[in-house]
């Protein structure tokens, strides 16, 4: 990674706080950890490599798909980002909509099938989907 940028919005945030504090010692590692919803939260070099390629601009609209942890919009909010983010998981999504403006962060949440983006909030600068689904028409 080189976008200084990037190396300082991952410095910044508080990866412990995103995950079960079962794996706090961990945090800061290169690796991926559970989550919520079978979920995962990926590892930062992941986070870094998809947020560098993005060349995310100050002021960007970005649409997220797949929030998970919520650790990439932040990243990406850190970065100048203004951040629409959809999750399809309930659980998720409560979580981390009430989580993250505890601590400064507000994107647009929404909770659905990002299947189809949000067209009623475009046009996007950028778009990261942080999911692997088997299928996007699955819910």
């Amino acid at each position: 990674i080189k976008d200084v940028r990037v190396l300082d919005a991952i410095e910044k945030i508080p990866r412990h706080f995103f995950i079960d504090n079962a794996f706090d010692n961990l945090a800061y590692t290169d690796k991926p950890f559970p989550i919520d919803c079978e979920q995962t939260i990926s590892q930062p070099y992941t986070v870094a490599f998809q947020s560098e390629l993005l060349k995310v601009n100050k002021g960007d609209r970005v649409l997220e798909i797949g929030t998970g942890s919520g650790y990439q919009s932040c990243v990406l909010l850190e970065l100048g980002a203004k951040v629409f983010t959809i999750e399809r998981h309930k659980p998720l999504y409560n979580k981390v909509r009430s989580f993250l403006p505890s601590f400064g962060y507000n994107p647009k949440f929404f909770h659905g099938n990002g299947y189809f983006g949000l067209p009623s909030y475009g046009p996007f600068d950028r778009i990261i989907v942080t999911a692997g689904p088997h299928s996007f028409r699955s819910l």
